[in-house]
């Protein structure tokens, strides 16, 4: 017997369409798609049946735009116009490039980014990014059957989970280039989390490791009754494959006696040894042969122990992070219970000795560490996309990684949202002004750890306008933060008075370098003893100045209240004072206010009285 779907009018539009969406891992080497298909995530192949796009884009003189594995046959022959994980360059400036010297390209230091020079003009890496994205678009069009009738709704787009906003937001940007409305921003180890948890109806605490080709992120979530919580992440948003590639190829140069090598010789090498990096992956030893363009013959044998040694200390970059990553949950590696390995990368032998031996356990890869992001995301798209079904009842929650504050008198950070805070947030916090008269008020926001804005990281200046005069500390300014669930923040500040407002969309001009983002982390904890001195001072270095500027303030409106002996009495409590204001003598400082509090009491109490005498003057009793 059959069964018939039935809906009273109006209550479900179209009970049998499906909104077409995809997930896409926006990968350093190789970018997927992949889409839910009868209920299960899916790679989208392209003609010839392969699911990996490399993530290369070649600028041709005739105008050509060549992607995937048409750009990836000449980076060698034209590698200036061939680029490859461009994903390292998102949101970057020059200075925050590793490796740059080794690469060929012509690279031009712009305002916010930076950019690259190819036949067909100067390319940015939003615009590159763009290129494989469409690619991707358009696979998944021919794929799906999508056109007029039934259009792709949407995508969920990977990051890094230590992506900054600077490089979230040229994801997007990148993703408005290529036709593709974004549902969504997602982590990678979440999206990885997702799709390892929903097909192994997994619960308990598990670390994603995901060492890609050009970032290692490392997640420790919570699964627990379609909850994916997300406890503390951390990584280095440059470090991933490609830097074990760059250690074979510098072992190359120093083996084969090479002198500086031309772009296409180099290209060529790093060619030859990302290949010998894979094979070594199954094999004991990799041949690495090349014919230079200088007729130089390169034939070299890489072996396994080689390999392992040359790249020793970068295994051990990867572990600092996760050891913090467990500390910031409160877990040690015996409360895993199971490490999820995510990115090709993590393919390597050393790595997955490293891991297994730290966290005392095989890590899991029965799920394919190159497809699980996709797979992940195209979950998540199928969700917001509005495509429920039975079982479909779980819940996302993701974190930032670093916190983000506002400036406060005295050069300090007051962090409004503490990192690993889930997200989506919003979070508001009261300020005052520091003068009298005030109508306007500067805020900076800033991204760090740290106590002193100076040892945080800028993310955007703005004013907030029109504040009706007052008297310090009388005004209630509001400033509220909200992180989206991108990861993306904006701030607002409104005036509680009168209902000025003022607002900004944080996009920083490029993201963190690999130096700073190890660094925030590794400093609010290896100075915090310094740190916390460092605010107090200031503080009551802040509350000092308020002091001095209101004595002073009261002496020029009130000073005949006053004996010549209590004036030059008040006058030396105020010199002490404000001579200590540039040392670092907390304590002094609070004893030095103290007797400026003691030596002025019965100067407020005269100027009390005389202000309720003015208020009384020329009015009767019955009239109070």
């Amino acid at each position: 017997m059959a069964l018939l779907q039935l809906s009273e009018p109006g209550e479900s539009a179209a009970p049998h369409q499906h909104r077409l969406a995809v997930g896409i891992d926006l990968g350093t080497t190789n970018s997927l798609v992949a889409t839910v298909r009868s209920g299960m995530a899916v790679v989208l192949n392209d003609e010839l049946g392969r699911p990996l796009l490399p993530s290369i884009v070649r600028y041709g003189a005739d105008g050509m735009v060549e992607t995937g594995y048409d750009a990836f046959a000449h980076q060698s022959a034209d590698p200036k116009n061939t680029i490859v994980s461009v994903k390292r360059f998102m949101g970057r400036g020059l200075r925050d490039i590793a490796h740059i010297e080794s690469m060929p390209y012509d690279f031009i230091e712009a305002e916010g980014m930076v950019k690259l020079r190819t036949v067909q003009g100067v390319k940015s890496p939003v615009e590159v990014s763009g290129d494989i994205l469409r690619a991707l678009r358009e696979r998944a069009e021919a794929s799906l059957g999508a056109g007029d009738g039934n259009p792709l709704t949407g995508a969920v787009i990977t990051v890094p989970a230590y992506f900054d906003d600077a490089q979230r937001q040229a994801t997007k940007d990148a993703a408005r280039l290529a036709g593709l409305n974004v549902l969504r921003l997602l982590n990678e180890p979440t999206a990885a989390a997702i799709a390892y948890g929903l097909d192994n109806a997994a619960e308990g605490i598990y670390a994603v490791y995901d060492l890609g080709g050009g970032t290692f992120d490392i997640s420790i979530l919570k699964l627990s009754k379609g909850v994916f919580q997300v406890l503390s992440t951390g990584g280095d948003s440059a470090l991933g494959g490609d830097d074990f590639d760059h250690r074979v190829f510098c072992w190359v140069i120093e083996q084969a006696k090479l002198k500086p090598v031309s772009p296409q010789n180099g290209r060529l090498l790093q060619m030859r040894a990302r290949e010998a990096k894979e094979y070594l992956t199954l094999n004991g030893e990799a041949p690495i042969t090349a014919r230079l363009s200088t007729d130089e013959f390169v034939d070299l044998k890489i072996t396994t122990p080689i390999f392992s040694e040359i790249t020793r200390t970068l295994v051990q970059k990867t572990l600092g992070p996760t050891r913090k990553a467990l500390r910031d949950a409160g877990l040690t590696p015996s409360d895993i219970k199971g490490v999820v390995m995510v990115g090709g990368a993590t393919r390597m032998p050393q790595i997955q000795h490293a891991v297994g031996e730290y966290f005392g356990q095989e890590p899991l890869n029965n799920l394919d560490p190159d497809k699980v992001v996709a797979l992940g995301a195209a979950t998540q798209a199928n969700l917001l996309a509005g495509n429920r079904a039975t079982g479909d009842d779980w819940l996302l929650l993701d974190v930032i990684p670093l916190s983000l504050g506002i400036e406060t008198m005295g050069g300090l950070v007051e962090k409004i949202i503490p990192r690993n805070a889930t997200i989506p947030a919003a979070r508001a916090q009261d300020f005052t002004t520091f003068k009298d008269g005030q109508t306007a008020m500067a805020l900076h926001v800033t991204q760090g750890e740290r106590e002193l804005v100076s040892d945080c990281r800028s993310l955007a200046r703005f004013e907030l306008r029109g504040m009706p005069p007052m008297m310090a500390g009388a005004a209630r300014i509001r400033v509220s933060f909200q992180v989206d669930a991108d990861g993306l923040l904006s701030v607002t500040a409104r005036e509680q008075t009168t209902g000025h407002e003022a607002h900004v969309e944080v996009k920083p001009s490029y993201g963190l370098s690999d130096d700073e983002i190890a660094a925030m982390l590794k400093d609010g904890y290896n100075h915090a003893p310094d740190d916390a001195f460092r605010r107090a001072l200031r503080e009551a270095q802040v509350e000092a100045q308020r002091l001095v500027e209101a004595v002073q303030s009261a002496l020029k409106a009130d000073a005949d209240l006053l004996s010549r002996l209590e004036r030059a009495h008040i006058n030396s409590c105020l010199a002490k004072l404000q001579a200590l204001l540039i040392g670092d003598d907390r304590r002094a400082i609070d004893a030095a206010m103290g007797a400026l509090s003691q030596g002025t009491a019965e100067f407020a109490a005269r100027r009390m009285n005389q202000s309720v005498q003015r208020a009384l003057a020329g009015k009767k009793v019955a009239e109070l």
